[in-house]
Order: structure tokens, then sequence, then C-alpha cells
């Protein structure tokens, strides 16, 4: 009984690994390959590229999106529970609790530390 469960997962991974590679290979074998100048230039809009293709971006961008997806979080974590609070009791209650006090020391770090602040430089 347990074989049969290590055999599927066999089964899972080679199909994982397989359907990949085929479909690459035979995509390759199967698609036209006539490369020409105007396919290999760079398209954005039909003009022409001017500058450097890498721009450097401002740390706070980063700052400002992790700030995001930690509240992001937070939000996918407690609408669960509050759908379920009644049958949840005391014990969730205070876990919650504890996790939302833990962010929002989190929130005054960054805002001590003045990650919030936007500053144009």
């Amino acid at each position: 009984m347990y074989m049969n469960q290590y055999i599927v997962v066999a089964i899972f991974i080679l199909l994982g690994i397989l359907l990949p590679v085929a479909a690459l290979t035979v995509g390759r074998l199967l698609r036209p390959s006539k490369p020409t100048d105007p396919k290999q230039a760079t398209y954005e809009s039909g003009n022409e590229p001017v500058g450097e293709g890498q721009v450097r971006f401002n740390v706070r961008y980063y700052h400002y999106a992790l700030m995001f997806v930690i509240f992001d979080v937070e939000t996918v974590f407690l609408y669960p529970w509050a759908v379920a609070y009644k049958k949840l009791g005391l014990f969730a209650m205070v876990e919650m609790l504890l996790f939302a006090a833990m962010l929002v020391l989190g929130l005054a770090y960054a805002w001590k530390k003045k990650v919030l602040t936007w500053n144009s430089i």
C-alpha cells in the first residue's frame, strides 16, 4: 500500500520533468527559424531604444513594497480568523492579538527608522 504512494509521487516527479522538456524540444523543432535584423531588434511601442537598458531605482521603492507585502499578509491572515471567530474561542483571540502586536511593532520600528518618509534626492 505504501509502495503505491511512492510510485504515484515518482510518476508525478517524472511527468514534472519530462513534460516541460518535451514541450520545449517539440516547440524548438516546429517553430520557424528565420532570424532577420528587424526581428532581432528590441521592440517597445515602435520606438528606437535610447540610453541604457538598466536603470537604478531608489531603495525606497523596495521598502514601500515590503511594507505593503507585510500588511497585505496580515490581512490575509486576519480574514479567515474573523470569519471563524466564534468557533475559535479566547485562545485564538490572544494568538491573533499577539500577531497583530508584532506587526504593529514592526510598523513602529519602520516609522522610527524613517522608512515611511519620502524624501526626493
